[in-house]
């Protein structure tokens, strides 16, 4: 009886670590700069690669130069809203704070907070008139106004057939000045992705 019970064990225990080597989950760190599509839909990469080629190509146009001249200081530019229009998730923050870094890493616009951003800084400030030293008082009313605004959309199309399927994103910016809400660039980026999907034989 106690072989049997012993038997009993030692299977369980066997079985116990060889579920366990079975499940067992293999974690590979890779280069941030490495492109890796597991699924095909929209990813990190497309978000740098788009922001990056979209965001020379606005700074390769006249505008920003012209505002330069008139004015004799660089133009300040804000990130407005960047719609979501495909039947996916996808992070337009993410995007969003991609197209800011290459605005500002270009060195040829200054740059200013975000809508949200602005109303956490107010009520720090507010509460800093309220609570800190007089000498170390941010003040109030005394930001900086944008000259313009980059907004835009992500849209997707999809086709498929004999177990392939193409994917296409279409990115359109707009750069619009917001004084006189003239549009003085638009962009737009297409990204297509064929995706084979494997038959398999039962």
């Amino acid at each position: 009886m106690k072989l049997k019970v012993l038997s009993l064990c030692l299977l369980a225990v066997i079985f116990a670590v060889s579920m366990s080597a079975c499940s067992g989950k293999k974690v590979t760190r890779v280069n941030t700069d490495q492109a890796i599509d597991l699924s095909g839909n929209w990813n990190d990469t497309d978000s740098r690669l788009v922001s990056q080629q979209m965001i020379e190509e606005t700074m390769s146009f006249p505008w920003w130069r012209i505002f330069t001249e008139k004015y004799g200081r660089r133009p300040v530019v804000i990130v407005g809203d960047v719609l979501n229009k495909t039947e996916e998730h996808i992070s337009t923050e993410t995007f969003i704070r991609d197209l800011e870094r290459n605005l500002l890493n270009s060195g040829n616009v200054t740059f200013v907070a975000s809508r949200d951003q602005r109303e956490a800084i107010r009520e720090e400030r507010a509460d800093q008139a309220e609570n800190a030293r007089a000498s170390t008082v941010s003040q109030q009313r005394n930001e900086t106004g944008a000259d313009f605004m980059l907004k835009g959309q992500i849209n997707s199309m999809f086709d498929s057939g004999s177990g392939t399927q193409l994917l296409v994103y279409q990115v359109e910016l707009e750069m619009i000045n917001i004084e006189t809400n003239e549009k003085v660039w638009i962009g737009q980026k297409q990204i297509r992705k064929v995706v084979s999907r494997r038959r398999f034989r039962a």
